[in-house]
């Protein structure tokens, strides 16, 4: 089996796309790309892909409109938006999307060959085979693989992300997991937005968690979270 990456990029600037393209196949990945957004839907189904590059500012269909639709479709297919937005709003609604990174234009090449390979490569300590895939947290049992907190007869489902960040909790059971563990091992940097992002993360986690009393997050300031179960 080819170990080749397929990119699947959507981006309407004909020379922009044309660099880009080239730039990434000169890298060893094999690029689909697709100039509109009323295609990409379908073209991104019609295929199988590891990555998605998406450009925001695009013709008929915007680019976060077709990031919900692809994550909609394929929940844990990593995705970059590339865009000249900078405004802190359109980058938290990238990230809000599930976004992996959002990189603005302008920006140097060798960076996003960088990004790109970081978020490919960033799962394979959370998913490796000699870690456990289920845990007990008090009356919640945790299956990372189907990605399920089930309490008595409730099954809460998780999203990839949060399925990441509460192994590495758990995994750290009863210690400081640090912040910048979580967010290089899982969203590949240690930035404000990402940042952002994991805190919204750990709120829903939360959320969830409520089901046991004695299960907390606690954040240890300037330090990172720490996951622990109270005695009864």
């Amino acid at each position: 089996m080819s170990d080749i990456k397929k990119v699947f990029m959507v981006e309407d600037d004909q020379n922009f796309g044309t660099v880009m393209k080239s730039y990434l196949e000169i890298n060893g990945f094999n690029v689909t790309w697709v100039k509109d957004g009323i295609n990409a839907l379908k073209t991104f189904l019609s295929g199988h892909f590891d990555i998605c590059i998406l450009d925001v500012m695009l013709p008929n269909v915007d680019g976060f409109t077709i990031g919900k639709e692809i994550k909609a479709k394929e929940e844990n297919i990593p995705l970059i938006f590339l865009t000249a937005k900078t405004l802190k709003e359109d980058v938290l609604q990238g990230f809000g999307i599930g976004a992996d990174d959002y990189v603005t234009k302008p920006f140097d090449s060798e960076i996003l060959i960088a990004k790109i390979n970081a978020i490919l490569n960033r799962s394979k300590n959370i998913d490796d085979e000699s870690t456990p895939s289920l845990f007990q947290l008090g009356s919640i049992e945790f299956n990372f693989e189907l990605r399920t907190l089930t309490s008595g007869s409730k099954v809460n489902q998780l999203s990839p992300k949060e399925a990441e960040l509460l192994k590495l909790l758990c995994l750290d059971m009863n210690k400081v997991m640090s912040r910048e563990k979580a967010l290089k091992t899982i969203w590949g940097e240690n930035s404000y937005f990402t940042t952002r992002s994991m805190d919204v993360y750990i709120t829903k986690l939360r959320k969830y968690l409520r089901e046991e009393p004695r299960l907390e997050i606690v954040n240890i300031h300037g330090s990172g979270y720490l996951l622990k179960l109270n005695e009864a």
